[in-house]
């Protein structure tokens, strides 16, 4: 098995409900910066959208260390029908597709 995919239904939360919360408040904290950027019209690979995008890498970096082709096929769920996508949508319609752009361009520009 290649180690740079997890199936999700493997992946096993063993964090504590506080713990939780403090990513889902960063993962927020994130998001708002990306919509931020989307709706003032600066394109994905502007500089406070990549920001936004390290930030995000450096976020995936607690619970996984991807390379550029797995970090873009995360991104691709951003896009595909998943509950990845929902919560982008749910944030700004088209959100999924700009932070997808935004991270591909982040990783074939940062990532090996």
């Amino acid at each position: 098995m290649n180690d740079n995919y997890l199936h999700a239904g493997l992946y096993q939360n063993k964090y504590s409900e506080q713990e939780n919360q403090q990513f889902a408040a960063i993962f927020d904290e994130i998001t708002k910066k990306m919509v931020a950027s989307m709706q003032a019209g600066e394109s994905f690979d502007s500089q406070a959208m990549q920001q936004a995008v390290r930030e995000h890498y450096e976020f995936c970096l607690r619970f996984w260390t991807p390379n550029r082709e797995a970090y873009k096929s995360l991104a691709m769920s951003f896009i595909l029908p998943t509950g990845y996508r929902d919560t982008y949508e749910g944030y700004a319609p088209g959100l999924g597709k700009y932070v997808y752009d935004a991270i591909t361009h982040f990783a074939d520009t940062n990532l090996s």
